[in-house]
């Protein structure tokens, strides 16, 4: 009667969840195509300018995520301000993005040792006493990791991704800037170009475009590229376009010599990482090779001492 009432309650909670999930997914795809259908902006374009919002609605149409944001994350919180810009250089830009991770680590916190405890309901042979206690800590514990190991390599991973695509935009850049456009005209048409092979660097551009469009000063949008991105080499153009401007020196000029100093960090780079390989291919040779070297080498010595040695010595003859 008990694994009866469970496995109705656990029916009816999951199918609660995709329910629950799918009215979420729903919502979001209405809202998108009313968005793009107000902008008038068509699949080609969707990569350079839908991704790159520059006036956002910060209020939250969701009231339990709006009451989640207002009790775990205030706006001028320091937690809540780390929180909304790890996010960020995640790719999660939306004003729900805080209140939605946080519900998802304290459901999974929650979840993850009750499905447990129900799982084991159902098992054969059920985990009691310090085993049950400790794999259901193991399991909040890793519903509250998680999310949080999950955002943090994402964002490396476009951190990384924005290091490697970063030259080659700059290159083009530097193309446009000495065929005669403008920065900001050679913001958007790099940012066009690129769409399809570097799609990171392409979305940062359009969204460094529409900022200077929409009034902000170039310094100041400038800046903001950096804080998002947060990457060496993107910091270091930052701050040459700055100073650039402050001195009223060539931009295509310095454009053309960062470019060949960014070449030649990535040659370095690439150089490290060569010189790294005998190093590293000493790894398995002491663990692979080695030891079969040594065993091929004593073997037929250790056999002559059982057959000879160790029989004289026993006083046998």
């Amino acid at each position: 009667m008990n694994q009866d009432l469970l496995r109705i309650l656990l029916t009816v909670v999951i199918f609660g969840l995709v329910a629950w999930l799918t009215i979420l997914g729903i919502r979001g795809v209405e809202t998108a195509m009313v968005v793009r259908r107000r902008l008038g902006v068509t699949p080609s374009q969707e990569p350079l300018a839908m991704s790159a919002e520059v006036v956002r609605n910060e209020k939250l149409p969701n009231r339990f995520l709006a009451w989640v944001q207002s009790a775990t994350s205030p706006k001028d919180s320091p937690d809540g301000t780390k929180l909304r810009r790890d996010l960020a250089a995640a790719g999660f830009e939306s004003p729900a993005a805080a209140a939605i991770y946080v519900v998802i680590r304290f459901g999974l916190s929650i979840g993850l040792p009750i499905l447990l405890l129900v799982l084991q309901a159902f098992a054969a042979k059920p985990m009691v006493g310090l085993p049950l206690s400790a794999a259901t800590l193991l399991a909040c514990g890793a519903g509250l990791i998680g999310p949080k190991a999950f955002i943090d390599n994402r964002a490396k991973a476009r951190r990384d991704q924005m290091e490697r695509e970063f030259p080659d935009t700059l290159d083009l850049m530097v193309v446009c800037v000495e065929a005669g456009l403008g920065l900001e005209a050679a913001f958007v048409r790099v940012g066009e170009e690129v769409a399809e092979s570097h799609p990171r660097s392409s979305e940062e551009f359009g969204r460094l475009s529409q900022e200077i469009n929409a009034g902000r000063s170039r310094t100041d949008a400038l800046r903001a590229l950096a804080q998002r991105v947060q990457v060496d080499t993107v910091k270091s153009f930052v701050a040459l376009m700055i100073q650039t401007d402050a001195l009223g020196v060539s931009i295509g000029q310095t454009l053309r010599s960062y470019s060949i100093e960014m070449r030649e960090t990535r040659f370095l780079r690439a150089e490290a990482k060569a010189m790294r390989i005998p190093v590293l291919l000493t790894i398995p040779l002491v663990v692979c090779i080695l030891p079969v070297i040594i065993a091929a080498l004593l073997l037929p010595a250790v056999i002559d001492v059982a057959r000879n040695l160790l029989p004289a010595m026993s006083g046998k003859s």
